[in-house]
């Protein structure tokens, strides 16, 4: 271990609140992982067919590499542009992180992306499937956004990559708001329960998230602080680890980090079982308002009372 990584750890004993912190995020991910294992029991289906991917052997697949992918991230918490971890291990590098993030991140969009355009198909909701084409493209230039941050380390990649998440989720959630007067009972409120964690999950962007990363920036910037070249940078999250079970150092990660390794993994799993669930929705279906008259009613508009053809 080099000298500035001796020289910022401390013990992880009991006495230390990051070990409490990090136990409880291991045992959350430890049951959202048993969680998985009972779906797939449950719900798993020949993943290759005469069709290829099945309709939840698929969902079961994004699903399963955002639950695993948050769980290693619990494992092994780790900052990425102040370069600080838990471990010592090649494991805890930026990039390695990074990379995991990355898919798994991508896979929850995708999530988001086939509920949606599955809801959008059987209602005829234009604006619910266009929230489905707009969330896979919006979180690929935010994870280009992110990387950017990581390599360079500067805190602006940041606080626009959860800025495009912040637009990503309002177009989610006005999809969602479209299709609360589609279903009624069981469907209704699980739609209105989305919108609810929705709203909460933009509010938590827009008042702590992006403001962290924006105060960070402006104070790096009257540092003068040099940001990293993409070569330099990529080599230096490749290789530097700053390991610290100090909480001055961890105290605004945890946050995040806490719901986003519960809270979004539970949305992941929930949208796996709501998925599996499809054939059921009709039965909750509101039968459309006929949307015009018959061609007979339309002839009589105007007619003379009386007056029969």
């Amino acid at each position: 271990m080099s000298s500035e990584r001796r020289a910022r750890s401390s013990s992880l004993a009991w006495s230390n609140p990051i070990a409490w912190w990090w136990g409880l995020l291991t045992l959350v991910s430890g049951v959202n992982i048993a969680v998985w294992f009972l779906l797939y029991h449950q719900l798993r289906e020949p993943l290759i067919g005469t069709g290829g991917a099945s309709g939840i052997g698929l969902m079961l697949v994004l699903c399963a590499a955002y639950v695993f992918g948050c769980a290693f991230r619990s494992f092994l918490p780790r900052a990425d542009v102040q370069r600080i971890c838990l471990f010592d291990t090649w494991l805890s590098s930026v990039v390695v992180g990074r990379s995991v993030a990355t898919v798994a991140e991508i896979c929850f969009a995708a999530q988001w992306a086939i509920i949606l355009h599955r809801l959008g198909t059987m209602t005829g909701a234009d604006t619910t499937l266009a929230a489905a084409w707009a969330i896979v493209p919006l979180i690929l230039v935010a994870e280009c956004f992110s990387w950017y941050g990581v390599v360079t380390t500067n805190y602006l990649g940041n606080a626009i990559e959860n800025s495009i998440w912040a637009v990503a989720f309002s177009a989610v959630g006005i999809g969602v708001c479209r299709l609360l007067p589609e279903f009624d009972g069981a469907a209704r409120a699980v739609l209105a329960l989305a919108t609810v964690g929705i709203a909460g999950y933009l509010a938590f962007l827009m008042t702590i998230d992006i403001p962290m990363y924006q105060s960070r920036w402006r104070a790096e910037i009257a540092r003068g602080r040099k940001l990293l070249k993409p070569f330099e940078g990529l080599r230096d999250a490749s290789t530097r680890r700053i390991v610290t079970r100090e909480l001055a150092a961890w105290k605004n990660e945890i946050p995040w980090m806490s719901l986003y390794f519960s809270i979004a993994v539970w949305a992941s799993l929930a949208l796996c079982a709501f998925g599996s669930l499809e054939g059921h929705l009709p039965r909750y279906r509101i039968a459309p308002a006929a949307a015009s008259w018959s061609s007979d009613a339309l002839a009589a508009v105007g007619r003379p009372p009386g007056e029969t053809r």
